[in-house]
C-alpha cells in the first residue's frame, strides 16, 4: 500500500535538513513562553506534579448553554463520577442532517491540561464549528497519580459510554455514531492509538453498538523509545515547548514503575507488535519543528507496512501545539484537512 504524503516533502528530506527559526507572531511567542514556564515549574524534579501552582493559572472555561458566536454551546457530561471521569460536549445550534462525533484527547505530557483549560475549550470550539462535527472532549486521569493505562481505560470507557447512552439531552442537533472519529494531539495523539487499538481488538461491546470508528486523527502524537532519533538531537533546545529532558520526565511520569521507553505504550513503531484488523483509517499531523517528528513518520510508516490507511500530513513551519493558535496559518489548514480527511473516510 502506498502512504500517502501530503502538505509537505517526503519524511527523510524533512528530517534532514535543518530548520529555519519559527517566525511567530510575538503574542505567539509571549503565550508560549507563559506556557513553558508554567509547565516547566509544575514538573517536580521528584516526578511529581505541582497540582495546586499548576490550578491557580490554569483556569477552567465555563461551558454554555448558550450557543457563542459560531453557533456552538457546550455542555459536562459524567462518565464515571468514582474515578472523576468526564467530558464536555461541543455542538452546534442547529443541523439539517446528522453531524459525526470526535471525540477529543487532549495533550500535556499526560500530566497536565484538562478538557476545561481554556486552548482545549476554545480549540473544540473551532473544531466544532469548522468541521460541521459534535466534539466530545475527554478529560482523562492524569499521571502520575494514575499511570499507564489509566488513560487508555477512560478512552475506552467513553467510548462505552457513547454506544450505550448516547449524547447527552444538551445536545439538540442529530448525530451518526457510525461516522465517529478520533482524535487528539501529543499525548492526546498517543490515546488516540491506544483507544482505537483496543476498541478494534475486542474491547468494544459485544453486542451489536451504533458506534463505529471511521477514523483516527493523530496530531503531532507523542511516541518514543530508549533510542534518540536525528530530530530529538537536532531540535533539543532549539525549538518551542518540547525538549529531550521534558519528554523523559512525562514518560518516566505516565509508564509503569520500572518500565523503560521501550514499553509497549511509548514504543509504538517496533514493527513487531500487533495491529488490530479493524484499525481505522489514520491521519497523522507532523510539524517541521517538532522535535517528535522522526517518531510519528516512524509510526505512519509502520500503519502503512501492515496494510493499513494511512494519510500523512506534513507542516514545515509548524511547531508543537501551533493548533492552540488561531492566527497560525497552519492551524486553519489543520482544520480543513481534518475535514477532508473526515468526509472522506466516514
Amino acid at each position: 500500500m502506498e502512504m500517502e504524503l501530503e502538505g509537505g516533502s517526503n519524511g527523510q528530506e524533512t528530517a534532514a535538513r535543518a530548520p529555519p527559526p519559527p517566525a511567530l507572531p510575538w503574542m505567539v511567542q509571549l503565550q508560549l513562553y507563559i506556557i513553558v514556564a508554567v509547565g516547566r515549574i509544575a514538573m517536580s524534579r521528584s516526578g511529581t506534579v505541582h497540582r495546586r501552582f499548576f490550578s491557580a493559572v490554569d483556569r477552567p472555561a465555563r461551558t454554555s448553554a448558550r450557543s457563542d458566536k459560531n453557533g456552538v454551546r457546550s455542555a459536562d457530561v459524567t462518565v464515571d463520577a468514582s474515578r472523576g471521569l468526564w467530558a464536555r460536549v461541543f455542538s452546534p445550534s442547529q443541523a439539517s442532517a446528522p453531524l459525526p462525533v470526535l471525540v477529543y484527547f487532549h495533550g500535556g505530557a499526560f500530566t497536565l491540561l484538562s478538557a476545561s483549560s481554556i486552548p482545549y475549550d476554545d480549540m473544540c470550539r473551532r473544531f466544532c464549528h469548522g468541521l460541521g462535527a459534535v466534539v466530545v472532549s475527554v478529560n482523562y486521569r492524569l499521571a502520575p497519580e494514575h499511570r499507564c493505562p489509566a488513560a487508555y481505560d477512560d478512552g475506552v470507557d467513553v467510548l462505552r459510554h457513547l454506544a450505550s447512552a448516547g449524547l447527552p439531552d444538551d445536545v439538540a442537533v442529530p448525530v451518526d455514531l457510525s461516522r465517529c472519529f478520533l482524535a487528539g494531539d501529543s499525548a492526546g495523539g498517543n490515546i488516540v492509538h491506544h483507544v482505537a487499538q483496543r476498541w478494534t481488538g475486542g474491547m468494544a461491546p459485544s453486542s451489536p453498538t451504533i458506534l463505529r470508528l471511521a477514523g483516527a486523527i493523530l496530531i503531532q502524537p507523542f511516541f518514543g523509545g530508549e533510542a534518540r532519533t536525528g530530530s530529538e538531537e537536532r531540535l533539543d533546545g532549539k525549538a518551542w515547548v518540547v525538549t529531550v529532558r521534558d519528554s523523559d520526565w512525562a514518560w518516566r511520569a505516565f509508564l509503569p514503575e520500572g518500565a523503560d521507553r521501550n514499553h509497549p505504550a511509548a514504543h509504538v513503531t517496533d514493527e513487531s507488535a500487533d495491529l488490530a484488523d479493524g484499525f481505522p483509517p489514520a491521519m497523522v499531523v507532523v510539524g517541521g519543528l517538532d522535535p517528535l517528528q522522526d517518531w510519528q513518520r516512524q509510526y505512519a510508516g509502520v500503519l502503512d507496512k501492515k496494510g493499513k490507511a494511512v494519510q500523512l500530513e506534513e507542516f514545515d513551519e509548524a511547531i508543537h501545539g501551533f493548533f492552540w493558535f488561531p492566527e497560525l496559518p497552519e492551524t486553519g489548514k489543520l482544520t480543513a484537512k481534518m475535514k477532508a480527511f473526515m468526509e472522506s473516510s466516514a
